[in-house]
């Protein structure tokens, strides 16, 4: 049965976060805040059960988002100064040949934005995609869409990165389940926004690279496998303490304390601070790097984790406020009544937050807080990791002129609004739409 009064409430909860992001440009974290104080009011829930309402979820919800991303953000620093993701985009060109580049540069996006954000990603290795036109005199965009495909599925698929990790937080999903279903998913999804696409857009729209480019030139490079063992290290600790956690843990005839301790080394928490360690002392110190160096940059990076930490803590004081209302409730038992899954809601819910106001991280949280509060029992690791995975795909889709990643991709390969929606935003709406795909034929199948 629908209580329409509670529907409505969170319904003018979510417009009015629309209407501060968009028209008032308030900053998200205040307009999550507000959004969520008024669904409480509208709901009738006591003045002070609202304030503890928004304690509770920002507690709730801090406590582990707050080390994760932030862990995350300095271990991808050192690496970005290290100069790690142009030697492993060098050598994967070197490996897969000028043939196959665009192959190269989507598996170059995909392993890079695991530690470093989207967008200081995708500026670091942008020059190589203009040596490469320079070179083929191809379409820019033959390199540039499997480049910009693997980081934006990584950047909303795979933890750490921080879009994934609050989801999985709010959620309450293994971050070992999401890395696994992530690679699952994001893999075939890479392959057909990526690569094939990149080349079928490639060869309707001609971009050649600027003719003028300072582009540094860098000769002491980290070794790859240094590279690809600092980041392989925390996704590997972090998946094996899943597998302990698993039937398959209690199958090696280990001691209870022999896997106590190995799944502390395998905890999220501890894999990302041996990585941090391994990337300070393996990139920093021992390639002569100054100890203040690598402290300045370390300290700068949390600049911007913090605010995406603030913005996740807010997206939980949302779903708390869904709890304490009952709507949850409610909408949980009124999509079951009518057959529509959890899964595919959390997708479409994911698609209307992003679309109206264009951040894929303020979607995924609001989606993640929306959703969260219908699962009233226990879906099991896997299918909680499926609907991690269904909200970023959903927050994904058809990035526009309201997302500052148009803007970015735009400016940096010199394309009209109209060939931006054409390639970059297409891009993304078959990337939503086959991560959806993979994520119901893999629900159907396991």
């Amino acid at each position: 049965m629908i209580d329409y009064h509670l529907l409505l409430s969170v319904l003018i909860g979510v417009s009015i976060l629309i209407i501060l992001i968009l028209k008032f440009k308030i900053q998200p974290f205040l307009g999550l805040l507000i959004s969520s104080i008024l669904v409480g009011v509208l709901a009738g829930v006591a003045p002070l059960e609202i304030m503890n309402t928004v304690k509770e979820g920002m507690g709730s919800t801090l406590g582990f988002v707050a080390v994760v991303v932030g862990l995350g953000a300095m271990f991808g620093a050192i690496l970005e100064h290290s100069g790690g993701a142009e030697a492993l985009a060098q050598y994967l060109l070197k490996a897969f040949g000028e043939k196959n580049a665009s192959w190269a540069l989507m598996i170059t996006g995909f392993f890079i934005a695991i530690p470093v954000f989207f967008d200081v990603a995708f500026i670091i290795l942008i020059p190589l995609v203009y040596s490469l036109q320079r070179k083929t005199k191809k379409s820019m965009l033959l390199y540039a869409i499997p480049l910009l495909a693997g980081l934006a599925i990584t950047h909303a698929f795979i933890p750490p990165t921080p879009g994934p990790v609050a989801v999985a937080d709010i959620l309450n999903a293994d971050l070992g389940w999401v890395i696994l279903v992530g690679f699952i998913v994001g893999i075939p999804t890479a392959i057909v926004s990526g690569p094939i696409f990149g080349k079928f857009i490639a060869s309707k729209i001609f971009i050649a690279a600027p003719k003028k480019i300072d582009e540094k030139v860098v000769d002491n490079f980290p070794p790859i496998s240094l590279i690809l063992s600092i980041i392989a290290t925390p996704i590997l600790l972090i998946v094996l303490n899943t597998l302990l956690n698993s039937p398959l843990g209690s199958s090696l005839n280990l001691s209870d304390k022999t896997i106590t301790w190995l799944q502390m080394i395998g905890h999220p928490f501890s894999a990302l601070i041996i990585a941090n360690l391994m990337a300070w002392y393996l990139l920093g110190i021992r390639r002569g790097v100054s100890k203040a160096i690598l402290s300045k940059i370390t300290s700068a990076s949390l600049a911007p984790a913090g605010i995406i930490i603030l913005l996740t803590g807010a997206g939980g004081v949302f779903k708390q406020m869904l709890i304490t209302t009952g709507t949850g409730e409610m909408l949980a038992n009124y999509f079951s009544s009518i057959g529509l899954s959890v899964l595919l809601f959390s997708f479409l819910a994911a698609v209307c937050v992003r679309i109206l106001q264009g951040s894929s991280t303020v979607a995924m949280i609001t989606a993640a807080g929306i959703t969260s509060s219908l699962i009233t029992t226990p879906l099991g690791e896997f299918h909680t990791a499926l609907i991690v995975i269904s909200i970023a795909a959903g927050a994904s889709i058809l990035s526009h002129v309201n997302d500052s990643g148009f803007w970015l991709v735009s400016n940096y390969l010199g394309l009209s609004e109209k060939d931006t929606f054409r390639s970059w935003s297409m891009m993304t709406l078959i990337l939503a739409l086959c991560g959806l795909t993979m994520v119901l034929l893999l629900s159907v199948l396991l």
